[in-house]
């Protein structure tokens, strides 16, 4: 019984999930849902940068009419 407790496994050592060999499909897949994400993400950020492009553009219509 000692020895059991003894001898960790690699899994419970690392913390890590133990590997899983994926097809050529899944990687594909998993890789074009990473690229969606990341448009996404990329989307959102253009926004915002529109928006304070829009309020900056503001500030300088009032700056200009004084």
């Amino acid at each position: 019984m000692t020895a059991q407790k003894a001898a960790p496994t690699a899994e419970q050592n690392s913390g890590r999930k133990a590997w899983v060999k994926k097809t050529p499909v899944e990687i594909v897949l998993e890789q074009i849902g990473k690229q969606e994400e990341k448009v996404v993400e990329m989307r959102e950020e253009l926004a915002h940068e529109e928006r304070e492009l829009a309020k900056l553009q503001q500030a300088r219509k009032v700056l200009e009419a004084q």
